[in-house]
């Protein structure tokens, strides 16, 4: 039987390696074809005008001079960039950008704008309305203003910050592509080449290339997430998903349906959430040419993060009057929101969704989505108490072994490194206030690494959950989830005290960036099944 199952795997991979290579022959096989147009680039590259500053009119320095390198622009918050403007008929081949990130560093010591507040708009032949609205890093598959990596046939983003896309994008009369910064920081050192081929004419049937963002923070209850609604001729060629949970559990469970030329219910319909993007029993963090995961924290907890793209380009979705795409929001639950009280994965959810919808289309579409501005993109604070660790240095909230604060990339602030020689002795306390009775999950926002030790947690003295190993090969983050309950106002202290450490660790330090309540959904507390539960003697930690 495994020898069954093992040629079968080979089969499959030879048959997929085969289609892969049959596919790159074609492209190949093109090139000995004769190619109509001329190429040309739109590019950062620098321009001296005659007063002495740029001059996109002017021809590239390319001197000696240091000022031969100055390739790139800073755009400050509010204010659009203008990368192309040109006159067609024309096609872009090829879109490559790159920025400083987010994180303080010398060239931007206040830090940087993210992806996320980077909106990315291309407008085709004057039309006031871009055909492309989408936030720089849902385009290009990196949501939640966090860099991933990217390889993928359309988009590639190589080592999380160079970001490239083949998307061939025709226009008849003009094109424009701008950077508009609707954050509060501005964007350093941003550079790009954006390829393009100027063209006698475009068949009159050619379509025009479309994506475009929208959110809804939560899902509406009730409601498909709708990704793509317009009518018109054309076929459907990709999309990208971020979702944050806001409950426990996986989210995953509900369908994609697509319904086509007008019909009156799906006849495209597909078996879940994890299915549409080419994976099964879950996602998990991958990048193929065709689909792909490139973010994902941490399985059903409440806060998580999970962003996956999927390209129909081999498989476009073809369409004669109108299509309308849309994904339900169903999942498991836990049982304080379930109304029969009981964990089962046949739930209405209430996540954050986002996505971009990719297509090709003739005439002028009639979805009316449009991106919001920066700051309503950014995903609103599920914390209802954050107790930062850096706030309580003194001796007095620490055993043996001195403490210190240090800066890693993945925190937002400083966090506190505590250094003890043995377990013996060890241990660290945050204090928090609750000043409302309302349904929280306890968590810790720690620091993995190879020196750290094994930690028990106690909250008022009462152990809370298993000990948190916190050792990690490489330096990472992680956010331990301890405890669903409904804490009455008062005082309250969290301690960790080590145990220990994992034989491959050669320390026993601790970090950690804070202690935090986050809020449950608005229905938990409409129920409240678990208000009156004791959490000192039945401490629950629901997933």
């Amino acid at each position: 039987m495994l020898t069954r199952f093992l040629a079968a795997i080979l089969i499959v991979g030879s048959l997929a390696a085969a289609s892969a290579a049959a596919r790159a022959d074609d492209l190949l096989a093109g090139l000995i074809k004769p190619q109509q147009g001329r190429s040309m680039r739109a590019t950062s590259t620098f321009r001296l005008g005659t007063d002495g500053k740029y001059d996109p009119r002017a021809a590239p320095l390319g001197d000696r001079t240091e000022r031969s390198n100055y390739d790139n622009f800073r755009v400050a918050p509010g204010k659009t960039h203008v990368c192309m403007d040109v006159t067609g008929p024309g096609m872009i081949t090829h879109m490559w950008f790159t920025f400083l990130g987010p994180e303080p560093q010398g060239w931007a010591r206040q830090g940087s704008a993210t992806h996320q507040d980077m909106l990315l708009r291309i407008y085709w032949d004057g039309n006031p309305r871009p055909g492309v609205e989408a936030p720089l890093g849902d385009f290009f598959a990196n949501c939640f203003g966090k860099r991933s990596e990217v390889k993928s046939v359309p988009v590639i983003v190589e080592d999380a910050d160079s970001y490239n896309c083949f998307w061939r994008m025709p226009f008849r009369k003009s094109a424009r592509v701008e950077v508009v910064n609707q954050g509060d920081k501005p964007i350093n050192l941003l550079y790009y080449n954006i390829d393009w081929i100027k063209l006698k004419s475009l068949p009159k049937d050619t379509p025009y290339f479309y994506a475009q963002y929208r959110q809804e923070y939560p899902v509406r209850k009730g409601k498909d997430y709708v990704v793509l609604d317009t009518t018109g001729k054309g076929h459907f060629v990709g999309t990208v998903l971020a979702v944050r949970t806001r409950s426990p559990s996986w989210f995953g469970e509900g369908d994609e349906k697509i319904w086509i030329d007008g019909e009156e219910k799906p006849s495209i319909w597909g078996t879940g959430t994890e299915d549409y993007f080419l994976s099964a029993w879950g996602l998990k963090t991958t990048s193929a040419p065709y689909f792909g995961v490139p973010y994902f924290d941490q399985w059903g907890i409440v806060g998580g993060h999970t962003s996956a793209y999927r390209w129909h380009i081999a498989d476009p979705i073809v369409f004669q009057k109108g299509i309308r795409v849309a994904f339900e929001h169903w999942g498991w639950i836990s049982p304080d929101e379930n109304p029969d009280k009981r964990a089962m994965s046949w739930n209405e959810r209430e996540d954050d969704f986002a996505s971009v919808a990719f297509w090709y289309q003739t005439g002028t579409p009639t979805f009316d989505a449009r991106a919001p501005e920066g700051k309503e993109r950014r995903l609103p604070s599920l914390e209802r108490v954050i107790a930062y660790a850096r706030d309580f240095l003194d001796a007095k909230r620490r055993g043996a072994g001195p403490a210190q604060t240090q800066q890693l990339p993945f925190f937002d602030g400083p966090q506190v490194l505590y250094r003890p020689d043995t377990a013996e002795g060890a241990w660290f306390e945050v204090p928090f206030e609750v000043k409302e009775k309302e349904p929280l999950r306890l968590l810790l926002n720690l620091a993995a690494s190879y020196d750290f030790g094994i930690y028990q947690a106690y909250l008022n003295g009462v152990k809370i959950g298993r000990p948190l190993d916190l050792y990690s090969a490489e330096t990472s983050s992680k956010e331990f989830h301890l405890l669903d309950f409904w804490p009455d106002p008062g005082s309250y202290t969290l301690r960790l005290e080590c145990t220990g450490k994992n034989p491959a660790s050669t320390g026993y330090y601790l970090g950690i960036e804070s202690v935090r309540l986050r809020e449950r959904r608005p229905r938990v507390k409409e129920w409240g099944f678990e208000k009156d539960r004791d959490w000192k003697k039945e401490p629950a930690l629901h997933g």
